[in-house]
């Protein structure tokens, strides 16, 4: 090697960020995902016996995914291959397939194929891959963010293993930081940064068990604050806070302030107040909630503090948090922004929610009545003989598709449990209610 290249291949090191850098080289070193990777995880025979199956690799951003697939073509005998879903296609499955063909015929050798964001492959992708997934020839292993179940086809998954990854809690973040800090070969040891306590679980905090966003968070502060006259860089919670351009506003997630901005969005939801609730709402995606936690909110509230009053209410809660799905952050955020001004701004009722629970309060009173005879389903002639279906009235032979028939249990005839307001859609339901009611007097 002369010097030309010795310099390119420091520079080409020097310019990887630290989360590339800080990948753990060995499975020893990798921290974390202790149900598969644990003393008798499944992940762990599977690496350490060479006996490695196909999987997709499932968890949120920054999890170790890739490093896992990585550790895994550095420890299997097998011919490691990758594939980029976004880049490539069915041509470049056919010549993948070939050199596996290859490594079989003349190298006795397996071949694990790698494909990061499996979810992005299209169906003909997904197909082209079936039958040597099936056959063994490949080893294929995926890794996603999403959940398999709707982006693989059905055929395909079943034959690969689903490894659940989950973020990083705080103490393990701490430690893989706390390793970049003192590294001096590939982390930022030879920067020699000294990161108060405040700025170090800030940074764990902000990052919400991801590695890569804590490592590059950790990179950029100490990249941006100045060496002292003994070659220390010390770094405060406002140099951090300052180098990842968001403030303090961090919670717990299981703690006492995550329930009270939840409990302040849903209210200002339910007080019809569509600038409090935007407040909150931005509050809690600042502080790092989970925007399909707050989504998953707004669906409920959807149904127990508006219901019919406003029936499109739901819909666009839902369509709400596809969009987000879709979109992610910080595009996303709008999505979330526009269905809470709706449910802010729509007519509530929660005639619905008290409806079930007065329902399931009369089923654990009553326990489990016999369904009334006549609309009892009768697909054979001894249950016809028995009873099962006769005096049913077809509604739609009848003025207005309704007849005065009883449907519940012959002890709760007569009993209400929907109970309708005056106000948007229910307004119009409980004039028909009204009506119909009446008839069955």
């Amino acid at each position: 090697m002369n010097l030309f290249e010795r310099q390119e291949k420091m520079f080409e090191k020097a310019s990887r960020p630290l989360a590339e850098r800080m990948r753990p080289k060995r499975l020893e070193e990798f921290v974390g995902q202790a149900h598969v990777l644990g003393k008798d995880g499944l992940l762990r025979r599977a690496i350490e016996e060479d006996r490695i199956f196909s999987l997709i690799l499932w968890g949120p951003p920054g999890c170790g995914k890739t490093t896992l697939a990585r550790l895994i073509a550095q420890e299997t005998g097998s011919h490691f291959s990758t594939f980029s879903a976004v880049l490539s296609g069915v041509k470049e499955i056919r010549t993948v397939i070939e050199e596996a063909k290859k490594e079989r015929r003349y190298h006795q050798r397996k071949t694990i194929l790698f494909v990061d964001e499996i979810h992005r492959f299209n169906k003909a992708q997904q197909d082209a891959f079936l039958p040597h997934v099936e056959t063994g020839l490949i080893t294929l292993i995926g890794a996603t963010t999403l959940n398999p179940s709707f982006e693989v086809i059905p055929p395909l998954l079943s034959r690969m293993r689903v490894i659940v990854l989950y973020p990083f809690s705080d103490d393990e973040l701490f430690l893989i930081l706390r390793r970049a800090i003192s590294d001096t070969k590939n982390g930022l040891g030879h920067l020699k940064p000294d990161i108060d306590e405040d700025g170090l679980r800030y940074i764990v905090k902000a990052a919400d068990g991801d590695a890569r966003t804590a490592l590059n968070s950790l990179e950029i502060a100490t990249s941006l604050s100045k060496p002292g006259r003994d070659g220390v860089r010390h770094i405060t919670l406002s140099d951090v806070e300052k180098a990842i351009q968001r403030k303090a506003l961090i919670y717990d997630k299981s703690g006492e302030e995550h329930h009270n901005l939840i409990s302040a969005f849903h209210k200002s939801l339910r007080g019809s107040d569509p600038d409090a609730a935007l407040y909150w709402l931005e509050r809690m995606l600042e502080a790092g909630e989970d925007p399909l936690y707050i989504a998953r909110r707004m669906v409920r509230f959807a149904s127990e503090d508006i219901g019919n009053a406003d029936p499109q209410a739901l819909s666009i809660t839902v369509s709400a948090m596809e969009a987000f799905r879709f979109l992610g952050l910080p595009e996303g955020d709008l999505a979330l922004a526009q269905a809470a001004v709706y449910l802010a701004c729509a007519p509530k009722s929660n005639s619905l929610y008290a409806a079930s629970t007065k329902v399931k309060e009369t089923i654990r009173k009553t326990g489990t009545l016999p369904v009334p005879l006549h609309i009892r389903n009768a697909p054979t002639s001894l249950m016809k003989d028995l009873g099962y279906g006769k005096g049913y009235k077809y509604a739609h032979d009848f003025k207005d598709a309704y007849t005065a028939q009883d449907y519940l249990p012959e002890t709760l005839q007569g009993q209400i449990f929907f109970v309708p307001n005056d106000r948007g859609y229910e307004k119009i339901i409980n004039k028909r209610l009204k009506k119909w009611r009446s008839m069955k007097r």
